[in-house]
């Protein structure tokens, strides 16, 4: 017997990262596409919006080990 789709996929909404405030910011070209690249460099390849998480959690982490936070 051959499998149906909700076999082979999961069904419904994809995992969110929760509520939270949505913050809409203007990109240039150049800026997404360094952003594009490091994100492409991940392992796991994430999106651009978790790309710019990650991003600014590594800023403001290393800005806490100089004592500048």
């Amino acid at each position: 017997m051959s499998k149906s789709i909700r076999d082979i996929k999961k069904v419904g909404r994809p995992k969110t990262t929760g509520t939270g405030t949505i913050i809409g910011a203007r990109w240039h070209d150049a800026e997404l596409s360094e952003i594009d690249d490091w994100r492409r460099n991940q392992e796991d390849i994430p999106t651009r919006a978790e790309a710019i998480r990650r991003l600014v959690r590594i800023a403001l982490d290393s800005l806490s080990k100089k004592g500048k936070r």
